[in-house]
């Protein structure tokens, strides 16, 4: 079943997405070389609980940490641990926030230090298709249209859309129908509507699309060892535009401050 949700919940959801967009700047204040993981992990919970919400990850489905931080192949749900960042890493680092009985999800990839050229193009791009999904995440589309819109702007880079892991609906519970896949056909899938409130992700990777699940049971990795590239913003369906609840806005003004 699919929740539609009133405008009252709408704004509800959006305190939650802001919130996650203001745990993943205070990421953004300490993210740099020689920091280890699970140091951003305490961070972040920490921040979270400060506001009298809870990690929307923690516990769910057994995951032990507040974000999921993937390192350079890791493609998803990497688990916090000792391993230190080191100069030339991109590092996705999503999070889950509950507050209020309503969750937000959003995901950022960042760059440490000086990062390769074409690492950095894969990164912008990913970045780039999710826009392009949002702006077809309106009334009256259909969940192909936002698939298509970021295979279509992806496909001429050469990379690989990873298809085991979608986008998803996100309300009461963390994950709720419908699927949001980052390829498919125009035209195809259900009608958006608006109330509909859905996590849009693409997970873009430098060589093939296919990947792999760590024995730790949680990490997924790209097959070829190449680097992958995550953002996620939480969106709501509305007429004639869509309505992005998740903000990226303050995680980059961090990381503008820090570079002048």
């Amino acid at each position: 079943m699919i929740f539609l949700k009133t405008d009252e919940e709408i704004e509800i959801q959006r305190e939650s997405s802001l919130l996650v967009g203001k745990t993943l700047a205070e990421v953004a204040r300490r993210i740099r070389p020689g920091i280890k993981t699970i140091e951003l992990d305490r961070v972040a919970e920490e921040y979270i609980r400060d506001h009298h919400a809870e990690p929307g990850f923690k516990g769910y489905g057994g995951f032990p940490a507040t974000l999921c931080i993937s390192v350079n192949d890791q493609v998803v749900h990497g688990i916090p641990g000792n391993n230190e960042l080191r100069d030339g890493d991109i590092v996705s680092v999503d999070c889950g926030v509950l507050m209020n009985g309503f969750y937000g999800d959003s995901a950022y990839t960042f760059e440490i230090g000086e990062v390769a050229a074409d690492v950095r193009d894969l990164v912008s791009a990913t970045k780039q298709s999710l826009a392009k999904g949002i702006e077809v995440a309106i009334d009256g589309m259909r969940i192909g249209d936002i698939g298509f819109a970021i295979q279509s702007f992806i496909d001429p880079y050469g990379y690989g859309i990873v298809r085991e892991l979608v986008g998803h609906g996100v309300g009461r519970k963390l994950h709720e129908k419908p699927e949001v896949p980052n390829y498919g056909r125009r035209g195809s899938g259900i009608k958006l509507l608006t109330g509909m409130v859905i996590a849009i992700e693409p997970m873009i990777n430098m060589g093939v699309r296919n990947v792999k699940q760590e024995q730790d049971g949680w990490t997924i990795k790209t097959a070829d060892g190449k680097p992958s590239a995550h953002f996620e913003h939480t969106v709501a369906v509305r007429n004639g535009r869509a309505d992005v609840l998740s903000s990226f806005e303050e995680i980059e003004n961090v990381l503008q401050s820090l570079k002048s």
